[in-house]
């Protein structure tokens, strides 16, 4: 996600109160970074700018993942410092502080994943704060970049996994579990200041609380363990959607399902199962056993039949044959997810999957992914065939004089469809309505608000 800031406006020269900017690339966790950092500036005394002439000072929240991630995170602190001058880079790839000095020698400050303090002394370094912390005030849920109606709700840092395409590990370190009841206190906070759905992240959200050994906190009188299936029960109490993302099939996400079923949870599953090729799949040392998925999914899908899956998947890993690829394509069909997305390999500066042999040429590539993506926009277009003559909870968030665009339970925000309500100008960003689902295409659904007669 990118979150830019506006060219327009004059320079300003604030005598009293000091404003910061901020860019925010990244995934939905990089972004709650970015809101807290935010909301502790907030909370001493800073403003937020929206634009890069109104800002005293521009923090860029990079991200580091790919080479492309890289080149974008550049070309965004670039752009600061041309429209600014004044830059502080925070972020993933805050690790590579001296290929950013390299390339942008004038930055303020270089700061990694996750160093809120460090970040924030960097700040107070370029613009000290003149407001008194202590009678200045911020909302209780804190400032967010997200619509008011929904909000990302980060579990834990970090990740145990060792993928061999990945370095979020060595970027942001081991899991670390945040504790059970600050993580409720959090959504509490959401919940109470209208937030109508929270969309639950970190690297391993089904890990959530192995470090920790499940280590149990007082909640309202009850004792509640930081386990993953304990957190989704009580989440389930705040009367709001909960969406889960990132999450591993371990055995123990069986156990979640029921809660699906029961309506109490959204019944949606994030799974990055990245490939189906048990050869592909050791060479990534993915985690969990992968040839028992599809007896898992059927299973799920028994128990809820209304459970919609989204995964992500890459073609041209670096041993990759076309038996190994025919044999995803063979297992997509079988699976029938709702939501897909897909990634051509690109190495990671720093991955050991650099070093395996096998390379995959660019063309192969790009061959296997058009012929990935049309095979699962096939499996798309029916499943969302199967939705017309349903009524569909659906969530707003916009509207304007043609009509309302929102999302249904099936859909999480950026990455997934759209509901499209054409003349539905009665509702407003926020609003949950009943719609009768009357036409689909093969990522979107269109339809009209049910109403009472």
């Amino acid at each position: 996600m990118t979150t830019p800031l506006s060219k327009p406006g004059s320079k300003t020269n604030p005598a009293t109160t000091p404003k910061v900017g901020i860019v925010s690339l990244g995934c939905p966790k990089a972004l709650v970074d970015s809101e807290r950092i935010l909301t502790r500036l907030r909370a001493e005394g800073y403003d937020i700018s929206p634009s890069y002439d109104g800002a005293d000072v521009v923090l860029v929240n990079t991200c580091g993942f790919l080479d492309s991630a890289k080149k974008e995170s550049l070309e965004a602190i670039g752009e600061a410092i041309k429209e600014n001058g004044r830059v502080i880079v925070t972020g993933c790839m805050g690790v590579e502080s001296d290929m950013i000095r390299q390339v942008h020698p004038d930055v303020l400050a270089v700061t990694g994943p996750h160093q809120y303090e460090q970040v924030v002394n960097a700040v107070h370094d370029a613009v000290p704060p003149v407001h008194d912390p202590f009678t200045d005030l911020v909302p209780p849920e804190g400032l967010r970049l997200t619509p008011r109606h929904y909000a990302y709700l980060k579990i834990s840092e970090g990740c145990n996994n060792r993928c061999t395409f990945c370095i979020i590990p060595s970027l942001r370190g081991d899991l670390v579990s945040r504790p059970v009841v600050s993580v409720l206190r959090e959504a509490e906070k959401l919940a109470t200041a209208g937030v109508k759905e929270l969309l639950v992240i970190s690297q391993d959200t089904s890990a959530y609380g192995i470090d920790r050994k499940y280590a149990e906190e007082d909640w309202y009188g009850r004792k509640v363990k930081a386990r993953f299936l304990d957190l989704c029960r009580e989440l389930a109490n705040f009367d709001v959607w909960v969406r889960l993302h990132y999450v591993y099939p371990y055995p123990h996400v069986d156990e979640v399902i029921p809660l699906m079923a029961e309506g109490r949870i959204l019944p949606y599953l994030d799974i990055p199962f990245q490939h189906a090729s048990p050869t592909v799949l050791k060479a990534m040392r993915r985690p969990a056993a992968q040839e028992k998925q599809l007896d898992r999914i059927r299973k799920w899908r028994q128990e809820c039949p209304h459970l919609v899956l989204r995964s992500t998947f890459i073609t041209g890993f670096p041993g990759e044959t076309e038996e190994d690829f025919q044999f995803m394509l063979d297992w997509l069909k079988e699976a029938q997810l709702d939501r897909v997305g897909c990634f051509k390999y690109e190495p990671v500066d720093g991955a050991v999957a650099n070093d395996l042999p096998g390379a995959v040429p660019e063309e192969v590539k790009q061959e296997r992914w058009e012929r990935f993506m049309e095979t699962q926009k096939a499996i798309s277009a029916e499943r969302l065939q199967q939705k017309i003559g349903y009524t569909l909870g659906v969530i707003i968030d916009e509207v304007d004089e043609e009509g309302a665009i929102g999302r249904s339970y099936a859909d999480a925000p950026e990455i997934d469809g759209n509901v499209f309500l054409n003349g539905e100008t009665n509702v407003k960003p926020g609003d949950i309505v009943d719609v009768t689902i009357e036409h689909a295409d093969e990522y979107d659904l269109w339809g009209s608000i049910e109403r009472a007669e």
